[in-house]
């Protein structure tokens, strides 16, 4: 049996799954499964240790190794499990030393994070499965929200110089790629690390200048306070800039802003969605929403909810707050679960609404559709498509807007 990987989370634990597999496959270790856990909810926690048990109890004799964030922060609550065979930190993920198959190694190897200095510059050859490439650009966060972990997991704000972006995006593009998202824990502070301290915007538009054989790039979550203003003169004049943006809003209320230790308050993401929607009047958005974060009254959650109207917000994100040890929140006054679950339902049905709106916006127009399979895409604004025909995965193909449905576009293919 051959080593495979397990991710939890984000788009940043899928590239750093991708690096795994190629450092795996270098040392030829076998008969092992990697967890690359997720720590962003306690509920994302138990989700990779419900795994974990499944697996081991369907496979009892192949080793569990458990990495990710999860690992990172909370290393001891796996190293008990009985059964998992290692637990390996954030950075020990990344080295290929600790999975060559015949050397020994401690059973938990997790150092500080907050040590680390610099982000790991690895070229990967692809994406196993996938059509669209995920690129590293930064990692770690220098913030410290309420009711976050994840700093402990990632360590403080890194990035990666751009002369290594540029070298990995032409590795994908000439491996056929023809969609690249920029990722990191926190990539509007791209740059502050480095000498001059360049700006995402200017990376992005320093990327579209040198390599003009890319056809799309996309990017992961922004802060909406920090959208600089290379990145909006990038997104005016660069149709190849996707026009879809997923934005780290949290909360629709000033107050719970301020408590969480949000950077905006909820004009600054009304603001940003207006300038964006200016330059390009199609644009869409999604947002990470927290249901029910403690001291959240009615009056906070319903400017929560209306912010999703305000913004238009077609792709919503909702978690429902849980406590994480440790921080802040968590010893702040908590709303009941209950009310926390229908707050969770009815931002996901406003969600929903706008979705659907959203849609019937481009129907009998022209789309542009990046192939995951046969008959299903996703349009340059991140819209679900289904194609009345089959086409190429991995290419990209114009298309019109037959039908639409609460959660698709249906699509036939031009000529």
């Amino acid at each position: 049996m051959t080593t495979d990987v397990i991710t939890f989370g984000c788009r940043l634990n899928a590239y750093e799954s991708e690096v795994i597999r190629e450092k795996v496959q270098k040392t030829g270790l076998q008969n092992a499964i990697i967890f690359n856990t997720c720590a962003v909810t306690a509920e994302a926690e138990r989700q990779a240790r419900q795994a974990i048990r499944k697996y081991r109890r369907e496979n009892p004799h192949t080793k569990i190794i458990v990495t990710g964030c999860g690992a990172q922060i909370n290393p001891h609550s796996f190293a008990q499990m009985s059964e998992v065979d290692q637990v390996l930190g954030n950075m020990e993920k990344l080295e290929e030393k600790y999975f060559q198959p015949n050397v020994e190694h401690a059973r938990v190897i997790v150092n500080d994070i907050m040590s680390v200095r610099e982000t790991a510059e690895h070229l990967i050859a692809g994406f196993d499965g996938r059509t669209r490439a995920f690129i590293q650009v930064q990692n770690g966060c220098d913030h410290r929200c309420t009711f976050c972990t994840i700093p402990y997991g990632r360590g403080n704000s890194r990035s990666v110089p751009f002369g290594i972006i540029v070298d990995q995006v032409r590795l994908l593009l000439d491996k056929g790629f023809k969609e690249i998202v920029l990722t990191g824990v926190d990539i509007t502070a791209y740059g502050g690390d480095l000498p001059g301290k360049p700006t995402l915007g200017q990376i992005v538009k320093r990327l579209l200048a040198q390599l003009p054989e890319l056809p799309r790039l996309r990017l992961s979550s922004l802060d909406p306070v920090e959208i600089d203003s290379d990145l909006l003169l990038a997104f005016e004049r660069e149709p190849r800039l996707m026009p879809h943006f997923h934005l780290s809003l949290q909360a629709g209320d000033n107050m719970i802003l301020k408590r969480m230790k949000r950077r905006h308050l909820r004009q600054d993401a009304i603001e940003i969605c207006q300038k964006l929607r200016s330059l390009r009047p199609q644009v869409t958005f999604g947002a990470d929403i927290i249901a029910g974060f403690p001291t959240e009254t009615d009056e906070m959650f319903e400017n929560s909810l209306r912010i999703i109207e305000e913004c238009n917000l077609s792709f919503l994100h909702v978690f429902p707050y849980s406590p994480r040890k440790g921080t802040p929140a968590a010893r702040m006054p908590q709303v009941k679960k209950e009310i926390i679950k229908e707050r969770a339902a009815l931002l996901r049905k406003a969600g929903e609404k706008n979705l659907e709106q959203t849609l019937n916006q481009f129907k009998g127009q022209d789309v542009s559709v990046l192939f995951e399979t046969e008959f299903h895409g996703h349009s340059e604004h991140f819209l679900t498509v289904h194609s009345t025909t089959p086409c190429i995965p991995g290419n990209l193909n114009r298309a019109r807007v037959v039908g639409v449905k609460p959660t698709h576009l249906e699509v036939e293919i031009m000529p």
